[in-house]
């Protein structure tokens, strides 16, 4: 090839990545880099400017009670969401794969909480969820149970707040194992008829081994969305109470915003992206390679 047409075919393959590049550097790149250098200096005021401090602010966070309290709040909220949506998610997209009377209906009923605007979910749980008048606690009197103050009780409020991100994001999930699903040749399932296979070893043994990718690909998005619950704290509890449903991106917006103490969110920040950092790297060189079959 001419030296010249080669030069071309780079410098077109170039400017084509080059507004995504631009866009990468500018929304990913930057601010993480920015993010980090602001954890190593003081929070500034009129009368102190901001001034470098090194890892101070590291070492506050790691005396911070709230902090750690935070952490253990979001690895519970993780542990509590991310199995049993997908469980529930896998069960969805079983049952209306199937042929069975009113399937687009209850395809649509299951897919129906996803779309619906994370504020207006967490007034509709609002509802289910206050204290005598709210709908749990109206039905609980039919039988003679005592209302409760679900989002008031240490107890019970980050429960509470994991079975609402359950009931929005598990239609989210059906979706993808339903087109998986639907990519299942039939002959496997006709084989393991023949050979006398019950519908539980034909799904543990041949169907959720082919959905593996799927499951990888729904436990990323779940991971993430198990990091980022903002709205829903907003409108319910605020992170109470006394910290009790407060969550880590939660927290860092509450720094940042209503402690107006942005470089320990950017501290709080960096912990963050760590955490995402590993998980990411234990989905690279562990699951992704088992699963893949490489």
């Amino acid at each position: 090839m001419h030296p010249s047409r080669n030069l071309m075919r780079h410098v077109h393959g170039w400017l084509l990545l080059t507004p995504a590049a631009i866009l990468l550097v500018a929304f990913t790149h930057y601010p993480t880099i920015k993010t980090i250098i602001d954890s190593l200096f003081s929070k500034g005021t009129v009368i102190r400017p901001s001034r470098f401090v090194g890892l101070a602010n590291y070492e506050s966070m790691y005396a911070d009670p709230i902090f750690w309290k935070v952490l253990y709040n979001n690895l519970w909220f993780a542990l509590g969401t991310i199995p049993t949506s997908i469980i529930l998610a896998i069960s969805m997209a079983l049952l209306v794969n199937r042929a069975m009377p009113g399937r687009s209906f209850v395809r649509m009923a299951y897919f129906t909480p996803t779309i619906l605007p994370m504020i207006a979910v967490a007034n509709i749980w609002l509802f289910f969820y206050s204290p005598d008048i709210g709908l749990i606690d109206q039905i609980s009197s039919w039988f003679g149970i005592s209302g409760h103050n679900w989002l008031g009780d240490p107890k019970t409020v980050l429960p509470a707040i994991i079975i609402m991100t359950v009931w929005k994001e598990a239609g989210f999930f059906m979706i993808f194992y339903l087109a998986a699903l639907q990519h299942v040749p039939p002959e496997l399932r006709e084989a393991a008829r023949l050979e006398g296979a019950s519908r539980w070893y034909f799904f543990r043994r041949v169907l959720f081994p082919l959905l593996m990718p799927t499951t990888l690909f729904v436990l990323i998005n779940a991971v993430l969305n198990s990091f980022k619950l903002v709205d829903h704290l907003f409108v319910l509890t605020k992170g109470g109470p006394d910290n009790a449903s407060n969550l880590l991106l939660y927290y860092i917006f509450e720094s940042a915003f209503s402690y107006f103490d942005t470089n320990y969110a950017a501290t709080l920040t960096v912990v963050l992206l760590a955490l995402l950092a590993i998980m990411a790297l234990v989905q690279f060189f562990l699951l992704d390679r088992r699963i893949h079959y490489r």
